[in-house]
Protein backbone atom coordinates (compact mmCIF):
# COMPACT_ATOMS: atom_id res chain seq x y z
CA UNK A 1 0.00 0.00 0.00
CA UNK A 2 1.48 3.25 -1.33
CA UNK A 3 0.14 6.75 0.33
CA UNK A 4 0.97 9.80 -0.24
CA UNK A 5 0.28 13.21 1.27
CA UNK A 6 0.41 16.25 0.19
CA UNK A 7 1.34 18.74 2.01
CA UNK A 8 0.69 21.92 -0.85
CA UNK A 9 -2.79 20.70 -1.38
CA UNK A 10 -5.62 22.73 -0.03
CA UNK A 11 -7.51 19.28 0.98
CA UNK A 12 -6.95 18.25 4.46
CA UNK A 13 -4.57 15.47 5.04
CA UNK A 14 -7.06 12.94 6.75
CA UNK A 15 -9.27 13.51 3.79
CA UNK A 16 -6.78 12.50 1.47
CA UNK A 17 -5.73 9.24 3.70
CA UNK A 18 -9.19 8.34 3.45
CA UNK A 19 -9.48 8.92 -0.08
CA UNK A 20 -6.55 6.92 -0.95
CA UNK A 21 -8.00 4.17 1.06
CA UNK A 22 -11.07 4.04 -0.69
CA UNK A 23 -8.94 4.24 -4.31
CA UNK A 24 -6.35 0.96 -2.84
CA UNK A 25 -10.18 -0.91 -2.23
CA UNK A 26 -11.66 0.22 -5.15
CA UNK A 27 -8.47 -0.99 -7.47
CA UNK A 28 -7.88 -3.79 -5.18
CA UNK A 29 -4.42 -2.85 -4.23
CA UNK A 30 -6.01 -3.43 -0.44
CA UNK A 31 -7.46 -6.22 0.06
CA UNK A 32 -11.07 -7.25 2.22
CA UNK A 33 -9.68 -8.24 5.15
CA UNK A 34 -5.85 -7.18 5.00
CA UNK A 35 -4.92 -5.18 7.85
CA UNK A 36 -3.28 -1.62 7.51
CA UNK A 37 -0.70 -0.04 9.57
CA UNK A 38 -1.37 1.32 13.15
CA UNK A 39 -2.15 4.80 13.10
CA UNK A 40 1.57 5.30 15.22
CA UNK A 41 3.21 3.43 12.09
CA UNK A 42 1.71 5.69 9.78
CA UNK A 43 1.68 8.52 11.18
CA UNK A 44 5.54 7.76 11.49
CA UNK A 45 5.74 6.76 7.69
CA UNK A 46 4.08 9.42 6.11
CA UNK A 47 5.53 12.29 8.50
CA UNK A 48 1.82 13.52 9.93
CA UNK A 49 0.41 13.38 13.47
CA UNK A 50 -1.00 10.19 15.09
CA UNK A 51 -4.51 12.33 14.78
CA UNK A 52 -4.74 13.13 11.31
CA UNK A 53 -3.96 9.13 10.72
CA UNK A 54 -6.70 8.42 13.67
CA UNK A 55 -9.42 10.48 12.12
CA UNK A 56 -8.67 9.50 8.86
CA UNK A 57 -9.52 5.53 10.31
CA UNK A 58 -12.06 6.80 11.79
CA UNK A 59 -13.97 8.36 9.19
CA UNK A 60 -13.31 5.09 7.15
CA UNK A 61 -14.96 3.30 10.05
CA UNK A 62 -18.10 5.21 10.10
CA UNK A 63 -18.44 4.93 6.09
CA UNK A 64 -18.03 1.29 6.35
CA UNK A 65 -14.67 0.71 4.85
CA UNK A 66 -12.78 -0.75 8.07
CA UNK A 67 -13.27 -2.56 11.49
CA UNK A 68 -11.39 -1.72 14.36
CA UNK A 69 -9.96 -4.40 16.26
CA UNK A 70 -7.74 -4.23 19.22
CA UNK A 71 -5.57 -6.75 18.29
CA UNK A 72 -5.75 -6.69 14.52
CA UNK A 73 -5.64 -2.91 14.22
CA UNK A 74 -7.70 -1.15 11.49
CA UNK A 75 -8.55 -4.26 8.83
CA UNK A 76 -10.36 -3.20 5.93
CA UNK A 77 -13.88 -4.56 6.22
CA UNK A 78 -15.96 -3.54 3.16
CA UNK A 79 -20.06 -4.62 4.16
CA UNK A 80 -21.86 -4.88 0.94
CA UNK A 81 -24.76 -5.03 2.60
CA UNK A 82 -24.78 -1.05 2.94
CA UNK A 83 -25.38 -1.01 -1.07
CA UNK A 84 -28.85 0.87 -0.38
CA UNK A 85 -27.31 3.60 2.18
CA UNK A 86 -24.18 3.54 -0.41
CA UNK A 87 -26.41 4.33 -3.21
CA UNK A 88 -28.48 7.42 -1.47
CA UNK A 89 -25.02 8.78 -0.19
CA UNK A 90 -23.48 8.50 -3.92
CA UNK A 91 -26.86 10.16 -5.41
CA UNK A 92 -26.19 13.21 -3.29
CA UNK A 93 -22.82 13.87 -3.79
CA UNK A 94 -23.68 13.49 -7.43
CA UNK A 95 -25.96 15.55 -7.44
CA UNK A 96 -23.96 18.67 -7.16
CA UNK A 97 -20.89 17.00 -9.51
CA UNK A 98 -23.67 17.19 -11.97
CA UNK A 99 -25.09 20.69 -11.03
CA UNK A 100 -21.15 21.52 -11.46
CA UNK A 101 -21.11 19.83 -14.90
CA UNK A 102 -23.78 21.15 -16.52
CA UNK A 103 -22.81 25.10 -15.16
CA UNK A 104 -19.81 24.12 -17.00
CA UNK A 105 -21.46 23.13 -20.20
CA UNK A 106 -20.44 19.32 -19.65
CA UNK A 107 -22.55 17.68 -21.79
CA UNK A 108 -24.68 14.49 -20.21
CA UNK A 109 -22.58 11.94 -22.87
CA UNK A 110 -19.31 13.63 -21.81
CA UNK A 111 -20.73 12.95 -18.33
CA UNK A 112 -20.98 9.26 -18.80
CA UNK A 113 -17.62 8.84 -20.97
CA UNK A 114 -15.91 10.54 -17.98
CA UNK A 115 -17.82 8.21 -15.43
CA UNK A 116 -17.06 5.06 -17.59
CA UNK A 117 -13.43 6.41 -18.14
CA UNK A 118 -13.06 6.29 -14.70
CA UNK A 119 -14.96 3.39 -13.50
CA UNK A 120 -12.72 1.10 -16.17
CA UNK A 121 -9.69 2.90 -14.26
CA UNK A 122 -10.41 1.94 -11.24
CA UNK A 123 -12.61 -1.20 -11.66
CA UNK A 124 -9.82 -4.80 -11.96
CA UNK A 125 -12.40 -7.35 -11.44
Amino acid sequence: MLLEVDFNSDQAIYIQLRNQIIVGIACSDIQDGESLPSVRQLAQILGVNMHTVNKAYAILREEGYLKLDRRKGAVVSVDANEKAKQLDELEESLQLLVAQAICKGVTREELYQLVDHVYRQLDKS
